[in-house]
């Protein structure tokens, strides 16, 4: 796949997003998660070692190159380690699934109630790394915590800062400005975070796109003007905590919304099942996302 190829498939193909970025503090859960207990590492090289060997394994599983994964997300170290003998952006490319890389390095505390992203230094040489290997996008996550419209509009304001630093070198940026979905006020929060970002968007140059990684809203349909609006290439959904059933069902209230789950996506996964049945059970797990993402029902 070629750049237009990446982005004609980003922007119509059918099927979602895999996130598979989980990184430092919340690999020990990740592979928990997977079956494997914190006594099982020595060193934080053999904790990413493991971690990798499970990103591996979805990403060779005949199910995950089957069309219906057409993007993937990748933690910096996992973009920078090999899978199937390639470098791991190659061996997406190579089964149809186009690469992203997560470039946030955490969230700072609370505060007017937010959790800003922290400085990225290295930022511009990480973009330089990821376009030469052939990364096509990235993604950067922040939280709302509560409705608060300073906050929120900061949040989204240093978000679209970050984007243009990587459309400057040629990279698609993913949005992801993320509301929580036990907030009190989540539905108001959701309307603010519209607003912020229609804002923000009516700032970016003609021809220039972003996409948005968003929290399923409380009110289906909220983030239709997104959706069709000319600066977004698509506008995916993270699970945020829900149960794969309940992202499922909330996802495909929203039209023209597609998932980038990573819990959700994973959660059946376990590192002592045999191939045959784990790949029975990412197959499964892949077919319910896609089918949320495409078979829209009414809200």
């Amino acid at each position: 796949m070629n750049q237009s190829d990446m982005i004609a498939k980003i922007r119509q193909g059918d099927g979602f997003i895999a996130a598979l970025d989980q990184s430092g503090g919340s690999t020990p859960q990740a592979l928990k998660g997977y079956g494997i207990e914190e006594g099982a590492w020595s060193s934080e090289q053999e904790m990413f070692d493991l971690i990798h060997e499970m990103r591996a394994r979805i990403i060779t599983a005949p199910c995950f190159g089957s069309g219906k994964v057409i993007g993937a997300i990748l933690f910096e170290r996992t973009m920078d380690g090999n899978v199937a003998g390639k470098p791991t952006p190659q061996a997406l490319i190579d089964v149809g699934v186009v690469p992203f890389i997560k470039i946030d390095k955490g969230l700072e505390a609370e505060e007017n109630g937010v959790q800003m992203m922290k400085p990225m230094p290295g930022l511009d040489a990480l973009l330089e790394r990821a376009k030469g290997l052939g990364v096509f996008g990235t993604k950067e996550r922040s939280v709302i915590n509560s409705a608060n419209a300073a906050g929120i509009a900061v949040a989204v304001a240093q978000q679209f800062q970050v984007a243009r630093q990587v459309l400057a070198h040629g990279l698609m940026p993913i949005i992801e400005p993320e509301v929580n979905i036990k907030s009190a006020d989540r539905a108001e929060s959701d309307e603010l975070l519209l607003a912020a970002i229609l804002e923000e968007l009516d700032e970016l140059p003609e021809g220039q796109r972003v996409m948005l990684k968003l929290s399923l809203p409380a009110n289906p349909g909220l983030f239709d003007p997104l959706v069709i609006h000319p600066k977004v290439l698509r506008v995916v959904a993270l699970s945020g905590g829900f149960s794969r059933e309940e992202a499922c069902r909330e996802l495909a209230k929203n039209p023209g919304m597609i998932a980038s789950f990573s819990r959700a996506l994973l959660s059946d996964l376990r590192a002592q099942q045999s191939d045959e049945e784990f790949n029975r059970t990412l197959g499964a797990a892949i077919e319910e996302i896609y089918q949320a993402s495409t078979a829209k029902v009414p809200a």
